[in-house]
């Protein structure tokens, strides 16, 4: 059995902040962990629309506090709100905005490794 608190997260490691200043990533299970798959607690900051494509990552959100906007390629609007789940079940590309600071639980497949921050193209590496 796995059990950690967010004091277990924070401040370490597994804290990740995006150097461009969009989100910050408390990563509760990495790939180190074993069990198959990734989770995140992400807090995504108010600031401009920003491109996402995981490209070698399946995700799955659901918003637990916030709201904003998610956006496919064809210019659809999906507001984000509380209770909201999105899959990202084709590696969809897709546009986000945060119109009040939003918090997302976050699974992928595969697990994140831990210290991914998004590539030019939106993407995370594929991992080691």
């Amino acid at each position: 059995m796995i059990v950690k608190y967010f004091e277990d997260i924070k401040g370490t490691e597994r804290e990740v902040n995006c150097p461009k200043g969009e989100f910050t990533s408390y990563r509760y299970l990495l790939k180190s962990d074993e069990v198959g798959y990734g989770l995140t607690h992400t807090v995504v900051h108010v600031g401009d629309r920003y491109m996402w494509h995981y490209k070698n990552h399946i995700e799955t959100c659901i918003c637990i506090k916030g709201s904003g906007s998610l956006y496919d390629t064809k210019g659809n609007h999906f507001p984000v709100v509380e209770g909201m789940m999105y899959a990202l079940d084709k590696n969809d590309k897709h546009y986000f905005e945060a119109e009040e600071e939003i918090h997302l639980i976050c699974v992928f497949n595969p697990p994140l490794t831990g210290k991914e921050i998004h590539l030019k193209d939106g993407s995370y590496s594929a991992g080691e």
